[in-house]
C-alpha cells in the first residue's frame, strides 16, 4: 500500500479522498491555490503545499508544480479526484516517468476513452449497442450532411474530446444544421483544443442510466449497480439516485453485463462509469465512459456499503478485488442533490459570493460532502458545486421524504450567492419525479418545476 498520497484537487472531493486515506493509514498531501489556503482539506491533510494563484491553469492544472510538490513531500501516488487533471493521459504519463503512481486507469486507455468517437468505436467492437450515427468524427460538412440524411432529425452534434456537458448541440431542423455544425466545431476547438465532432440520433425523452464498474489489474471486473442521472440542466447532472427507478431485473442484469464487458474490452482498471441512454421502449445505448471517480459516487456507496475511493486506491496499488459479482448486495435507495452556486432563474448562471450562513441537515441515513464553511468566499474561478446532499432509506418514497426534510433543514445563503436548493425542493415535489417519469428533457418540458420558483434560490 502507498505511504503518502498527494491529492491534486480541491473542495469536497479532496477532503473525501483525504478521509479515506487516513482510514487506510496513508499520509496525505494537499496542494492548494492561494484562494484555498484556509480550506478544509488544507487543515485536514498531514501536509499542505501552495502551488500557485487562484486561476486553475496556474495551480491545479500546473503539472510541473504538482509533480514538484509530490517529489518534495515524498508522495508515491497522486489521486486526481474528478475534473482538473483526472482524465489527462499526459499527466498520468508524466507521473509514471517520475516514479509516482497515478490513481486511475492506464494513460493509453484514458486517451482512447477521452475521445468520445474512439470510445464509441471501441464499445461497438465489444458488442455494446449504440444510437444510430457514426463511430468516427465526420471529416467535413459534406460528410456530416450525408450522415444526417441517413439518421434523420432530431440529432446531436458532440465534440469528440468533450466533457462536462460542453460541446453538445441538439439540432431539430435541417435548416439549422450547417450553423450548428460550424458552431460546435468552433466551441470544441476553443474549449478542448480539438475541433473534431461526431453525430448521433437524439432521443427526446430518454433516461440517463449509468453503471459503476470496478476492475483490478488482474483481469477481474464487476459492476456495483446503476444510477439514474436524468435530471440535468444544460447536459449537466443535478439529481442522481441508485438504483434507477422502474428498471426490471432483466434490464438491470443486461446493463450491468454490458458495462463490465465494455470496461474489460478496453483494458480499463480502477473505478469507472459507463453511461447509457434508455429509450421509451426500454432499449439501452452506450454514450461514453468516464475514467475517474464521479461526483455522484456516494449514492452507489450508500446502497452497496462500499468505499469506492478505498477500492480505487487498492486497485492502483496492485491489489486484487476482494469481491466477486455475487458478493455485491444492493440495499435500499439513495438520492443525491447537488447544491450549486447557480441561479436557476438565470439559466443556471454561476452565482458566486460570500457564504455567510451554512447549517447542514443530519439524522439517520444522511450524508453531506462539502469543503465549504460559513464565512468563506465562493470563488468564481472554480466549479459551482458547494455541497452534495445525500440520503439513504429502505425504499424510494422514504428516500424522497428524507431528502425533502433535509432540503428544508439546509440553510445556505450569503451576499451575492444564489443556489439550487429551492429548485431541488420543487423537483422532488413534482409528480414526474416522484412517479419515476422524469427524463433528460424534464427541466425543459411541460412538467418542469422551474416556473414555480419565486425569486432567486438562496
Amino acid at each position: 500500500m502507498f505511504g503518502t498520497v498527494l491529492i491534486a484537487n480541491r473542495g469536497e472531493i479532496a477532503l473525501r479522498v483525504a478521509r479515506t486515506c487516513r482510514e487506510l493509514g496513508i499520509r496525505t498531501v494537499a496542494v492548494h491555490s492561494t484562494a484555498d489556503r484556509d480550506s478544509a482539506v488544507v487543515r485536514f491533510a498531514d501536509r499542505a503545499v501552495q502551488i500557485g494563484p487562484a486561476a486553475p491553469r496556474r495551480s491545479y492544472l500546473n503539472i510541473p508544480a504538482v509533480i514538484e510538490a509530490a517529489r518534495a513531500t515524498g508522495a508515491d501516488a497522486i489521486h486526481p479526484g474528478y475534473g482538473f487533471l483526472s482524465e489527462d493521459p499526459d499527466f498520468a504519463e508524466i507521473c509514471a516517468e517520475a516514479g509516482i503512481v497515478f490513481i486511475g486507469p492506464p494513460p493509453r486507455v484514458m486517451q482512447q476513452l477521452g475521445n468520445k468517437a474512439v470510445a464509441r468505436e471501441l464499445m461497438a467492437a465489444a458488442g455494446l449497442p449504440l444510437l444510430p450515427g457514426v463511430v468516427k468524427p465526420v471529416a467535413d460538412l459534406e460528410e456530416a450532411r450525408e450522415v444526417t440524411a441517413r439518421i434523420g432529425f432530431p440529432l446531436v452534434i458532440k465534440a469528440a474530446a468533450g466533457g462536462g456537458g460542453r460541446g453538445i448541440t441538439v439540432v431539430r431542423h435541417p435548416s439549422d444544421f450547417a450553423a450548428a455544425y460550424t458552431g460546435t466545431r468552433r466551441t470544441a476547438q476553443s474549449v478542448f483544443g480539438d475541433s473534431s465532432v461526431y453525430i448521433e440520433r437524439y432521443l427526446d425523452r430518454a433516461r440517463h442510466v449509468e453503471v459503476q464498474v470496478l476492475v483490478d489489474q488482474h483481469g477481474n471486473g464487476l459492476h456495483l449497480g446503476e444510477r439514474d442521472c436524468s435530471v440535468q440542466r444544460r447536459h449537466q447532472k443535478l439529481v442522481e439516485e441508485a438504483p434507477a427507478p422502474g428498471l426490471t431485473a432483466r434490464q438491470r442484469e443486461q446493463i450491468g453485463e454490458l458495462a463490465v464487458r465494455g470496461a474489460l474490452a478496453v483494458g480499463y482498471t480502477g473505478v469507472g462509469t459507463l453511461e447509457f441512454l434508455l429509450d421509451e421502449e426500454g432499449n439501452f445505448a452506450f454514450m461514453e465512459m468516464n475514467a475517474r471517480i464521479q461526483v455522484e459516487h456516494p449514492v452507489t456507496e450508500m446502497v452497496t456499503g462500499l468505499d469506492l475511493v478505498r477500492e480505487q486506491i487498492r486497485v492502483a496499488a496492485g491489489h486484487p478485488l476482494e469481491l466477486r459479482q455475487g458478493d455485491v448486495a444492493l440495499t435500499g435507495t439513495s438520492i443525491e442533490c447537488r447544491i450549486n452556486a447557480e441561479d436557476p432563474l438565470r439559466d443556471f448562471a454561476p452565482a458566486p459570493g460570500l457564504l455567510e450562513v451554512l447549517e447542514l441537515p443530519g439524522g439517520p441515513g444522511v450524508r453531506v460532502d462539502t469543503g465549504c464553511a460559513a464565512g468563506t468566499p465562493v470563488s468564481q474561478h472554480y466549479d459551482s458545486l458547494l455541497a452534495k446532499l445525500v440520503v439513504w432509506a429502505p425504499d424510494r418514497p422514504q428516500a424522497i421524504a428524507r431528502m425533502q426534510r433535509c432540503l428544508g433543514e439546509l440553510r445556505i445563503s450569503g451576499r451575492g450567492l444564489a443556489t439550487t436548493r429551492e429548485l431541488h425542493q420543487n423537483i422532488l415535489a413534482s409528480g414526474a419525479f416522484r412517479e419515476g417519469r422524469h427524463h433528460t428533457g424534464f427541466l425543459d418540458g411541460p412538467e418542469s418545476p422551474l416556473p414555480v420558483i419565486e425569486g432567486k434560490a438562496s
